[in-house]
């Protein structure tokens, strides 16, 4: 598949297929994963892998709970809307992976996080993106499940008190064709422009190649069946 249009074509996946993951794509993906860039080459990152049903259940638990405290965050339509989307997919999805940091790897002085320590989460979040852009080219989809208590899950998978939880996610084979991010196609936020986040030398300064009104319209779609993302058939 050609980059750009996997990134294009990428979506939020929230309804799976009963299909499983062979672990041998499971470990194309994770490896993709492991090649993502880090500051100062730290590698901060861990994944655990996630099949058992009980333990998945526990978690989907949490899941319910912390929804039932953000729905509380809308009123009106609004409260409508939230309590309809289908969020999560942690019972439905053939694998989940829950993705860590290890903000002590190499030690104290790790090369470029003097003044910006944050930055093994930054990279943790990178290698993340690189296991969902390798899911969609293997045909596979993917969610973020962050309506969860942190500390829930780390206590049902062991995950050690220095260890920072960064992601949830769920893992499989799409049920459905997403056009559009699934937020948009329901009305509850819209893409911004590019022209809108985008400046030059000065904060608010408008780049002049894009006007702060436009679109970019790009080719997303391939000519033929062939090598197009399968979250997008």
């Amino acid at each position: 598949m050609d980059l750009y249009e996997v990134i294009h074509t990428r979506r939020d996946i929230r309804q799976f297929r009963a299909d499983d993951v062979p672990d041998e794509v499971l470990a194309r993906i994770l490896d993709a994963a492991h090649h993502a860039g880090s500051v100062g080459f730290m590698q901060p990152w861990n994944f655990t892998v996630v099949r058992d049903a009980a333990t998945r259940r526990r978690i989907a638990a949490s899941y319910f709970s912390e929804n039932q405290r953000a729905a509380a965050n809308y009123t009106g339509p609004r409260r409508k809307l939230y309590e309809s989307l289908r969020l999560d997919a942690i019972q439905n999805s053939a694998v989940n992976l829950a993705v860590t940091c290890d903000r002590q790897r190499n030690g104290p002085h790790v090369l470029g996080r003097n003044s910006m320590p944050e930055t093994d989460v930054y990279s943790t979040c990178c290698a993340i993106q690189n296991l969902w852009l390798a899911a969609c080219a293997e045909g596979l989809g993917m969610c973020w499940v962050s309506i969860l208590d942190p500390e829930v899950v780390k206590a049902e998978l062991g995950i050690p008190e220095p260890i920072v939880l960064v992601a949830y996610l769920c893992l499989g084979v799409p049920a459905e064709r997403l056009d559009r991010p699934m937020l948009e196609q329901v009305g509850w936020q819209s893409r911004s422009s590019l022209g809108d986040v985008v400046y030059s030398e000065q904060w608010d300064q408008a780049w002049k190649p894009i006007a702060k009104s436009s679109a970019i319209d790009l080719p997303l779609e391939p000519t033929g069946e062939e090598g197009k993302c399968p979250a997008r058939r």
